[in-house]
């Protein structure tokens, strides 16, 4: 038996909600015990941006955020079980790292 960690992360939480969904049924289909989604903190890129190019007259800002979810599993497997998890379909806006312990 292997023990994975695998960490997801993405700006847009819906992808990042079907991954961890198809991963969830992954398990409950091959039975394997796992620990999670665990949502790890959410990190805020924050960017202020002054409205007027010139800078002349009163300071108007605008500012912009990005949010990226992050979400973790543990997972205790066998290789088979391991190979259906690493076949699942990801959107390009998910980030997947896996960790074999």
């Amino acid at each position: 038996m292997q023990k994975a960690r695998i960490r997801l992360s993405s700006t847009q939480l819906d992808a990042l909600q079907t991954v961890c969904d198809q991963i969830e049924s992954v398990c409950q289909n091959q039975g394997i015990r796992k620990q999670g989604p665990i949502p790890l903190p959410t990190k805020h890129l924050r960017v202020p941006v002054m409205k007027n190019v010139s800078g002349q007259g009163t300071n108007m800002w605008a500012k912009f955020e990005m949010r990226i979810h992050k979400r973790l599993f543990e997972i205790i497997a066998n290789e088979r079980s391991m190979h259906l998890i690493m076949k699942i379909q990801i959107p390009e806006s998910v980030l997947v790292e896996i960790e074999l312990m």
